[in-house]
């Protein structure tokens, strides 16, 4: 009757060491910057990766981490009647890897009823790849190619062509429990500190129309046109020297997430 008893309360096998665990997760993204300065959540996105954790004791662990996730917003949304006007848009495809370090506030021992549940916390560093583009006529164009700010112009012979990868530094805390003997499931916010203030395509200040000459058909160009899309609400804003966006702050993006993991174990014999 005992060891019955003990079998519907507690599943822990104390000759099992759990040293790691391999997941998946799945969630929402919300990307924070020049186009959405205030920090609102109106176009969260699907993000998903996979993740590989290696336990070094029941408080800390290390874990490599493959994410994608998907960024967007519009000055449509804006409360605000100039960002309204000046009707910029992107989407990116973003990928990341990284590396981070975790902390559990709690005693976290999988199997064991007593310890089967953790706040915790993560902090890394990544490798971060994006390519913000936008939709005109229904066509897809990327834009840093184009030079949206005038880079790769002579008029602005400073501004070079920003690079799509950048340094990432993922920030996160989450809550974790031990389903099974062999099962952990988390659901944790990441927030994710970029080193570029272009995943939006947006930085600086408007280069101006003679930046852009007409193509070889005298007509505007493609980059002439997505560089200042506000003449669709009156005359165009975007002369040289007026803000575009605000250089001084960098881009961010949250990811939101549950995830579902498999426990490793190995075997050692018990010390009694």
């Amino acid at each position: 009757m005992f060891f019955s008893a003990n079998a519907q309360t507690d599943f822990h096998d104390y000759s099992i060491k759990y040293v790691g665990e391999l997941g998946i997760e799945a969630g929402s993204a919300e990307y924070f910057g020049d186009l959405n300065p205030d920090g609102s959540f109106r176009a969260m996105k699907p993000e998903a990766g996979i993740f590989y954790r290696y336990f070094v004791n029941n408080y800390f662990g290390v874990s490599a981490h493959f994410l994608f996730a998907q960024l967007g917003y519009s000055d449509a949304y804006s409360k605000d009647s100039v960002q309204r006007i000046r009707n910029l848009s992107f989407d990116t495809n973003s990928w990341e890897f990284s590396l981070q370090g975790d902390f559990n506030f709690f005693d976290f021992e999988p199997g064991s009823l007593t310890h089967r549940f953790t706040p915790y916390f993560t902090l890394g560093l990544g490798a971060l790849h994006f390519n913000p583009y936008a939709w005109y006529q229904n066509k897809k164009y990327y834009l840093q190619p184009l030079g949206t700010e005038g880079q790769g112009s002579p008029l602005y012979p400073h501004r070079k062509k920003y690079s799509l990868w950048t340094y990432d530094i993922p920030m996160g805390i989450g809550l974790k429990y031990n389903v099974s003997r062999y099962w952990n499931i988390a659901l944790c916010a990441t927030y994710h500190f970029t080193g570029t203030d272009y995943l939006d395509d947006v930085s600086t200040t408007y280069s101006g129309p003679a930046a852009f000459p007409p193509g070889p058909d005298g007509k505007q160009t493609i980059a002439s046109i997505l560089q200042d899309r506000s003449g669709i609400y009156g005359t165009p804003i975007g002369e040289a020297g007026r803000q575009r966006g605000n250089s001084s702050n960098k881009d961010h993006f949250i990811c939101i997430g549950i995830s579902v993991a498999w426990l490793f174990d190995s075997y050692h014999c018990p010390v009694f």
